[in-house]
């Protein structure tokens, strides 16, 4: 893929996850992370393959020739424009049909060398790109991870998308940095696959994208930007290429991203203070405490119920004794009811 330094991926590289792999993704993710990996010019990219299989690059030099040979030539007729020449009006005329310096540096120029990139691009069949995503340094973690499992197991798997990776952070602090994700496709001249892929990012990342770079274009050499000495621009596709503003407002894309993560925060914020009532409601009622008997506080619960059953039996002799009494006293009172009454003589006057 290109330049091995850009888009092909090292021999026997400890930061490139695949499914052949022994480390699971998400302990990958959790050990490699862009924020916490430095690149010392060992390590300037974490990659994450995906299900498919990567495109043939074997011509990837001759096609990269080819075009640094058209970047030299757009180059010097970008620095004739520029200067003055008085051939190209710099205003243009409807009457003569004369075109602005404006308008043939973007026809003659960018336009056509664009076409011309195309070109040779389907001639070696190198017409593998990425699409560019900038992540700021305190968010790109999350960014990242989530991209990187999507394209192993979740939504990008039914794109035709097969590979990715993060740039990891400077060495020195760097205020601002932005750390730069590609995602790659297999061809970035399929405008239908890859607004397919576009329509996934924003629905189900919400990302913010920054068009769409063939690899050759990087293959070139330098980044080629709007600036840039050859006047050639910078991507394949602007956003507003594949979808306007308006359609992307239409079909919900990025707002249903939003909603249903507003969603799932509120539901998440509502569920801990439930959690935090239930803990201040119980921290409210009072805790019963166990009945010590006052007699011996350091008995242990064997020796409690040992004298509980003695005070049981007790209580059940106690009883008993009190039953045997009562059925003396009938006993008695019975034998008295038995005996023959006598009756008194009436003593004599």
């Amino acid at each position: 893929m290109g330049r091995e330094s850009d888009d092909a991926v090292p021999q026997e590289y400890p930061y490139f996850w695949s499914k052949e792999s022994s480390i699971a993704l998400p302990d990958f993710l959790t050990k490699y992370k862009p924020s916490m990996v430095q690149n010392d010019g060992t390590k300037p990219w974490i990659w994450v393959e995906g299900s498919k299989r990567n495109p043939d690059t074997s011509s990837a030099a001759a096609a990269i020739s080819e075009a640094a040979a058209l970047r030299t030539k757009c180059r010097r007729e970008w620095k004739r424009l520029r200067k003055n020449d008085d051939s190209i009006p710099m205003r243009s005329s409807k009457k003569t049909g004369a075109k602005s310096k404006k308008e043939v540096r973007e026809k003659v120029v960018q336009a056509d060398a664009a076409e011309k990139l195309k070109e040779i691009s389907i001639k070696y069949n190198y017409v593998s790109g990425k699409w560019l995503i900038f992540a700021p340094a305190d968010r790109v973690d999350v960014i990242w991870s989530k991209i990187a499992t999507s394209l192993a197991s979740g939504a990008l798997v039914s794109t035709c998308a097969f590979l990715t990776k993060v740039a990891t952070s400077p060495t020195n602090e760097t205020p601002n940095y932005q750390h730069v994700i590609c995602l790659y496709i297999p061809d970035v001249y399929d405008k239908s696959a890859v607004t397919d892929v576009m329509k996934i990012l924003l629905r189900y990342h919400g990302v913010n994208l920054s068009g769409v770079k063939s690899d050759l274009y990087t293959g070139i050499g330098k980044c080629l930007d709007s600036k840039h000495s050859s006047g050639i621009p910078s991507t394949v596709w602007k956003n507003t290429a594949l979808l306007t503003d308006s359609e992307i407002k239409a079909s919900d894309l990025k707002d249903a991203y939003f909603s249903e993560l507003n969603a799932v925060s509120t539901s998440a914020a509502k569920s801990e203070e439930k959690k935090e009532k239930s803990f201040i409601d119980a921290k409210k009622k009072p805790i019963p405490k166990k009945k010590v008997q006052e007699d011996d506080p350091f008995a242990s619960e064997d020796e409690a119920d040992v004298q509980e059953a003695e005070r049981k039996q007790k209580v059940q002799a106690k009883k008993k004794s009190v039953k045997r009494f009562q059925s003396s006293d009938k006993d008695a009172d019975a034998d008295q009811s038995d005996k023959p009454k006598t009756k008194k003589k009436k003593s004599a006057r």
